[in-house]
């Protein structure tokens, strides 16, 4: 036999101490919150990865041969952002959450400094490319970095950016000036864009001056990526509207 379930149950004594509290959740914000789709975000992303594909596009037709112009750094970083944004669209498209952002920043960072070197260091060299070589140039240093920082100050939101990415975005320009150097040094001298940058030259500069060129280039653009990271901490979230 079974005992007879009591009618009222007596009520517990009072745990003696402080009250309980609820300890952190291990889950995201992002798992609970409702995903948001905004087209208009990944209409405008994707107009920028075509434009950035375009450039791509013309400076490979008009750039001379295939492995001189895939070398560039402005190119390289073109080709990047066109992916990043590429995904980027689809997710804010499919309402997912979006890429992380030591990519996303990375891509930005590369573009804006491959900017400003071709408009503050290259002014002499750029005004050598005509026709549909320099519409590509002026895509590539110019259209596309503006349409990226326009994404980014708009449709991205804002703190997902760490001091620790400012380091870990140099790897990539210290590998090209790597490959950079490598090349010029296979290939044999005299040849024409022996070494693709005129900073980089070391038939000009040698290597002490070369790598002093690097030294200083490599400085500025740690400062252009430490100064992202405090812009991102400090400007409002544009994506408290529905776009």
């Amino acid at each position: 036999m079974t005992a007879p379930i009591p009618r009222d149950i007596p009520d517990l004594p009072a745990v003696p101490g402080r009250p309980p509290t609820l300890l952190p959740s291990p889950v995201p914000a992002t798992a609970v919150i409702t995903p948001v789709r905004r087209p208009l975000v990944a209409a405008y992303r994707l107009l920028t990865a075509l434009l950035a594909l375009t450039g791509v596009t013309l400076a490979l037709v008009t750039g001379g041969p295939a492995t001189r112009t895939v070398s560039h750094f402005t190119l390289q970083s073109g080709a990047l952002l066109t992916l990043v944004m590429l995904a980027s669209a689809r997710r804010a498209w499919s309402a997912r959450r979006p890429l992380p952002g030591a990519l996303t920043g990375a891509a930005l960072l590369y573009v804006v400094a491959a900017g400003l070197v071709h408009h503050l260091l290259l002014t002499d060299t750029a005004a050598a490319g005509t026709g549909w070589q320099a519409t590509a140039t002026h895509i590539l240093n110019t259209a596309v970095p503006a349409a990226a920082a326009l994404n980014w100050l708009l449709l991205t939101a804002p703190g997902r950016l760490h001091l620790r990415h400012a380091a870990a975005w140099l790897l990539y320009p210290l590998a090209y000036l790597a490959f950079s150097l490598a090349r010029g040094e296979l290939l044999l001298p005299g040849t024409e864009d022996r070494y693709l940058y005129p900073f980089l030259d070391v038939d000009q500069h040698g290597y002490r001056g070369v790598l002093g060129n690097a030294l200083l280039l490599g400085l500025s653009l740690y400062a252009l990526g430490v100064l992202l990271v405090a812009l991102d901490h400090i400007r409002p979230n544009p994506l408290r509207r529905r776009w």
